[in-house]
């Protein structure tokens, strides 16, 4: 029986020092989290010049991104031009755009294509490169890359009035 309350003892004792531990370090853990968050690059949302469109709430964003808006304007087609998954620009449209998983996303665009609510679905996009060479050329382009990859003369939108260095920017 001395034993078994030896047992407990140490088991108490162990279960104290864990809490303690805990205290300690998960606030720290947390505190590093935040600010590898906040050391991630925006991501922008860069759009072919000719695009009427400057400013769009995150909710119009949206839809242009689940291809529930398809026309920019009169006679002017959204193109939506999306990276291949592993794009670390992806995850961040994924969860902050879309709010699905990649699975969620692939679903999503076979269902969308096979009841016919889409003309034309989204290309896919291997490179920031290749970003950088089909929006100029495709006129209502939209597509998006790190905005520490923009170049000069790139038609950034703006999402509520925020580019990506702005502060509450929600792309990140």
């Amino acid at each position: 029986m001395g034993a078994t309350i030896r047992r407990y003892r140490w088991s108490y004792a162990a279960l104290i020092r864990f809490a303690v531990l805990g205290t300690v370090f998960v606030p720290c853990l947390g505190l590093a989290t935040g600010r590898a968050r906040a050391a991630t690059p925006a991501v922008a949302i860069v759009v072919n010049a000719s695009t009427p469109v400057d400013d769009l709430t995150l909710a119009e964003l949206r839809k242009v991104f689940l291809g529930d808006r398809q026309f920019w304007g009169p006679g002017q087609r959204v193109v939506l031009l999306v990276r291949a998954p592993q794009a670390p620009e992806r995850d961040v449209v994924l969860h902050s755009i879309y709010q699905m998983s990649e699975g969620q996303f692939r679903q999503y665009w076979i269902a969308k294509v096979f009841r016919a609510e889409i003309t034309s679905g989204r290309k896919v996009v291997y490179s920031t490169d290749m970003t950088d060479e089909l929006i100029p050329a495709i006129p209502g382009a939209i597509g998006f890359k790190m905005a520490d990859k923009l170049k000069p003369g790139e038609k950034v939108l703006r999402i509520k009035g925020k580019l990506p260095g702005d502060p509450g920017y929600p792309l990140r």
